[in-house]
């Protein structure tokens, strides 16, 4: 009997290990949070990575343009916490030469806990609730080029204390992330999409997916379950119709923007 309950046990561990990477792998769909399908304004439809795809019809995708203003409550992205581990999953066309941030993370004090910033040398923000990593210390990945005027699949994973970058699904390069053992990334207040607050740089070109995955293992696998090569179909694939110093804004401009979002402040 013993032998059996054991056993039994194990089985059940395995199954909970399992529907905890199921529910783990469902992404938050960016795009759809912050209603691009509703084109607001500096929002519009544009043929998307795919012009032709095998037994689907063409990618979709949106041209973001400077004057596009869009951000929500992070709550509606991570009604819970978000997560330790993760992946960044995008299909972008940025226009060529551009350097800006993509998405942006801040907490209620308006301090950008998290910002992805694409272009010539795409570059990770990220800061934790005991300051961690500084801004020096920022993943930079130099060696890296997405701001080309061609359309690229992009993936970040962070993992503990590391962060990757994987590009067209060949390039593949990691950074350390000094962060602290037990990171927090605030959901309480808002996502900033194409900038971020106070900054002059806006992202300008075309945009097919935006996903973020509580799993860090997602970005290996993006170019296969995610954004799949022209010669696949897409099926169920969810398709949303130098490092700078930390900018902080008043807490109470972060909070007319979290009463007011997700309509374009």
């Amino acid at each position: 009997m013993c032998g059996r309950h054991g056993d039994a046990e194990v089985v059940l561990e395995v199954e909970d290990e399992k529907a905890q990477h199921v529910s783990a792998a469902e992404p938050v769909d960016v795009l759809k949070v912050l209603e691009f399908h509703n084109l607001p304004e500096g929002i519009k439809k544009t043929s998307g990575f795919c012009v032709n795809r095998k037994t689907s019809r063409p990618d979709t995708a949106f041209r973001v343009g400077k004057e596009a203003q869009l951000s929500a409550p992070t709550k509606q992205l991570f009604p819970g916490v978000f997560p330790e581990d993760f992946s960044v999953l995008m299909t972008i066309k940025p226009k060529a030469g551009m350097q800006s941030f993509l998405l942006s993370v801040y907490n209620e004090q308006g301090v950008q806990q998290l910002g992805i910033e694409v272009g010539r040398s795409p570059v990770l923000l990220y800061e934790d609730q005991h300051g961690k990593p500084a801004p020096e210390d920022y993943p930079l990945f130099r060696s890296i080029d997405i701001a080309d005027g061609k359309w690229h699949r992009v993936a970040i994973s962070v993992h503990r204390k590391t962060a990757t970058i994987i590009v067209d699904c060949k390039k593949k390069v990691s950074k350390p992330l000094l962060r602290s053992d037990r990171p927090v990334i605030s959901t309480n207040g808002i996502t900033v999409f194409g900038t971020r607050i106070l900054d002059e740089e806006v992202f300008e070109g075309d945009i097919q997916q935006l996903l973020i995955v509580a799993d860090p293992r997602a970005a290996n696998d993006y170019c296969e379950h995610y954004s799949p090569d022209c010669e696949t179909s897409f099926r169920d694939t969810p398709q949303a119709q130098e490092p700078e110093e930390e900018i902080s804004l008043d807490p109470k401009a972060i909070n007319q923007l979290i009463t007011s979002s997700p309509v374009p402040y």
